[in-house]
């Protein structure tokens, strides 16, 4: 096994590990949007059943104001998280460059090494395939 190969297969888990973090940020997201709307229909719940939409109004229910407060949590979590997704896509897509250099770099050097046993024969390595070829 080549140096090169064993960097290009380090250069692929680096982005498989960037592309996971940032799926497991987007499924973090999904759900703490999905507990927000949960705790919104909840507080609308208390709201008509008491009768009281106003939260600074002295009968508002205890329970609407808390659940109002831990969705309010959960969307300023949200706000932190989409931070943090803005990275993780940078360093996704830092790691799909990184990769394709490399990638790109091998191929470049195959290619030399190919002209170069082909220059070290004398150009007869094509002669020959191309004579393999029409016999067959």
């Amino acid at each position: 096994m080549k140096p090169r190969d064993n960097l290009i297969r380090a250069k692929q888990f680096q982005l498989e590990d960037a592309r996971r973090r940032l799926a497991q940020i987007e499924v973090m997201v999904g759900e703490l949007m999905r507990m927000a709307g949960e705790l919104d229909q909840q507080i609308d719940v208390e709201e008509k059943k008491s009768g009281v939409t106003d939260p600074e109004h002295f009968a508002y229910p205890t329970f609407a104001r808390a659940a109002r407060q831990r969705r309010d949590n959960l969307l300023a979590s949200i706000d932190g998280l989409a931070e943090q997704r803005a990275q993780a896509a940078d360093a996704v897509a830092a790691a799909e460059a990184d990769l394709a250099t490399v990638v790109q770099k091998a191929e470049r050097a195959d290619e030399r090494l190919v002209t170069a046993r082909v220059s070290t024969l004398g150009g007869r390595a094509p002669a020959r395939a191309a004579a393999a070829q029409i016999s067959r």
